[in-house]
């Protein structure tokens, strides 16, 4: 049965993906990069912040050690910060769906965000509280579209839930690399069409923003 929801955020809760684009475009420009915005939603996306540099270093041709790639993180991070600043960022119904999701049972965040920036959004539009277990980019040894983020998210979630099981918790996203770690974690699956279309999304469910997140859809996915 169905015993626990996780929620990827960017993409997902948030409608964050563009900002962080800007961010991303931003601090390449005085490196002598012009990110396309095609490319980041062909390439990136699914990558963490150092990931993310770390691929864009290679496709431009850039040799960049990890003290260059950090800069280039915090960098990113100050200006994400300025471009959320006095809007809100999350999905119109986003909220409302993740109060009804909590009501019902314990969720989660499993997220190539940093923490700081998820927390940042929850705390502003009062919705910290919900979440029983948040892991982000600085919590596992790899992110997307390896299984980690959402082993740990199970683990932690076990030790409220005794004998938690993976096939028992739905996950939440908006990418293939997201429903790749999910589905090799043993969750499964829901795709959100925010971000890319149905055609290229493999899930067990497809819906097309959290306004559609019907829990009675989601309990017959974990039904042995």
């Amino acid at each position: 049965m169905l015993k626990a929801i996780v929620f990827d955020f960017d993409g997902v809760i948030a409608n964050s993906e563009p900002l962080h684009f800007r961010g991303y475009r931003d601090v390449l420009g005085p490196e002598g990069i012009t990110l396309a915005e095609p490319d980041y939603y062909a390439r990136f996306l699914g990558f963490d912040d150092a990931g993310a540099f770390a691929a864009m270093g290679r496709e431009y041709g850039r040799s960049w050690d990890a003290s260059h790639i950090a800069g280039l993180v915090a960098r990113k991070a100050v200006r994400l910060e300025e471009l959320e600043r006095d809007v809100s960022v999350l999905f119109p119904g986003a909220a409302d769906a993740l109060r009804r999701a909590a009501a019902a049972m314990p969720i989660a965040i499993a997220s190539g965000a940093r923490g700081e920036e998820i927390r940042r959004v929850l705390v502003r539009e009062n919705l910290l509280s919900l979440f029983t277990v948040i892991v982000a980019a600085e919590d596992t040894p790899v992110s997307k579209p390896a299984a980690d983020p959402y082993l740990r998210a199970v683990s932690l979630l076990g030790r409220r839930l005794d004998g938690l099981r993976a096939c028992e918790c739905v996950a939440i996203e908006d990418s293939q690399w997201g429903l790749t770690s999910a589905r090799d974690a043993g969750l499964r699956t829901v795709a959100v069409t925010n971000t890319y279309d149905p055609g290229q999304l493999s899930a067990d469910l497809t819906i097309s923003s959290l306004v559609d997140l019907d829990l009675a859809l989601l309990e017959p996915l974990c039904s042995d």
